[in-house]
């Protein structure tokens, strides 16, 4: 391992050690941990998850007491790293779909505990309570399906392929992406230093009238709260710095850059995006308790990528590594060739991987030979070696998970197939 990855790993390490400590504050002292943003100030209640450089926390306002995910990204490197954790905010205000999660706000702001830069993102806290056969508890299909095998029951097969085609088609919104040149979204627009929040038609009932748009994160943030005029945050700057880290969709610039700004205002573009870290546990369940949100856009890239040579192989061998659970990681980036193009079917594998995981509780290539007899999960996924166990489910659903499990990109199912497999799957069960 070279010696600037070793450098990064025990920089990680002492990072997450960080924010175990303070998360932990609030369970050994009687007073909450806390962290005061723009002058806001909200008390960290628990952890809810954890990553390489991040930690998603249960987060509460202390003046109006409401209740959010919050993701701290910590950027030891800097404005570098800063532009590369608001990559994932940029995902998040770029697909907006009724599955996939919106983001809230975010901000920037110095780490008061070294020389890099601590991003914020804040999200919507699903409350959702697992009942029947899921169970009664609160979280991710990942949880619903620990909580299945705990309690030795599994998914009803239209719940769960209902549940698949929700996920489905907040991946078509990803793979089907368009972008507009001369759009509001595409250009960067004035600021200004006060803005009105705008609620989504879809979403314009009730308690979430309180959320601000998810586009909203405009130079003066939003207020989620109409009794509340301080806005909830600042965004694009780091507090200190005047160095403006992200400002609208980058793609109708990069289009009209790569055609000399010739193109018409107007034209659209498809520019696929692929995930490429789908899996249950990145798959929360809305406060209905039947819609899938997708979540965590992390891992997010432009899906078409041609490999001209062995660097950038390598490069995307890394970066999926790094980025991509094993379980559920198509088998081109275990090995990426030169002379290929990567694209979006490596979220059509991972797919295929989560609706089995949903079916029999655990990844195709999580089974005793990779996991208790000393296998190879990177093996199994480049030979496609698994098995349907037992079950009741009908052979349309089987059908559909092996049509996704193929080595080969080019004999898997583009989404919108996917899609009509999985409704003809359901109405078989009507």
């Amino acid at each position: 391992m070279a010696f600037s990855q070793v450098v990064s790993a025990l920089d990680s390490l002492k990072d997450q050690a960080k924010d175990a400590i303070w998360a932990l504050s609030s369970c050994l002292c009687q007073q909450s941990a806390k962290v005061k943003i723009n002058g806001r100030t909200f008390n960290i209640i628990k952890v809810l998850g954890e990553g390489g450089f991040s930690f998603v926390y249960l987060a509460q306002d202390e003046t109006s007491g409401r209740q959010f995910a919050l993701k701290k990204i910590r950027c030891p490197t800097g404005s570098e790293g800063v532009k590369e954790a608001m990559r994932e905010v940029e995902a998040y205000r770029r697909f907006k779909h009724r599955n996939i999660i919106r983001i809230l706000d975010s901000a920037v702001v110095q780490d008061p505990e070294g020389e890099g830069k601590i991003v914020y993102l804040f999200l919507p806290l699903y409350q959702v309570r697992f009942r029947g056969t899921f169970g009664i508890k609160r979280g991710n299909l990942q949880d619903a399906i620990n909580l299945n095998v705990v309690n030795g029951k599994h998914f009803p097969e239209q719940d769960m392929v209902r549940l698949f085609k929700g996920t489905c088609e907040a991946v078509r919104a990803m793979h089907d992406y368009h972008t507009t040149t001369g759009s509001s979204s595409a250009q960067p627009q004035p600021s200004s230093s006060s803005s009105t929040s705008r609620v989504e038609e879809n979403h314009s009932d009730g308690e979430d009238e309180l959320f601000p748009h998810p586009e909203g994160d405009n130079e003066g943030g939003y207020s989620y709260d109409k009794s509340v005029n301080m806005p909830l945050m600042t965004k694009h700057r780091a507090e200190g710095d005047g160095d403006v880290i992200f400002d609208g969709d980058e793609e109708a610039s990069a289009i009209q850059i790569a055609h000399n700004g010739s193109v018409p205002q107007g034209k659209s573009e498809h520019i696929p995006y692929a995930h490429r870290d789908l899996k249950p546990g990145n798959i929360m369940i809305a406060d209905d308790g039947v819609t899938p949100i997708l979540m965590d856009f992390g891992s997010t890239i432009k899906a078409r990528i041609r490999i001209n040579n062995r660097s950038l192989a390598l490069l995307q061998q890394d970066i999926a590594a790094e980025q991509s659970t094993m379980a559920y990681r198509a088998p081109e980036l275990f090995d990426v060739k030169t002379g290929v193009a990567l694209d979006e079917k490596v979220d059509i594998w991972s797919l295929g991987c989560t609706l089995f995981a949903l079916a029999y509780s655990h990844s195709p290539f999580e089974n005793i030979q990779t996991t208790e007899q000393g296998g190879s999960i990177a093996m199994a996924v480049l030979n496609a070696q698994y098995k349907h166990p037992s079950s009741a489910y009908s052979q349309g659903l089987k059908d559909l998970i092996d049509c996704m499990l193929k080595v080969n990109p080019k004999d898997r199912p583009n989404i919108h197939q996917v899609i009509v497999m999985t409704d003809r799957v359901l109405q078989s069960l009507l």
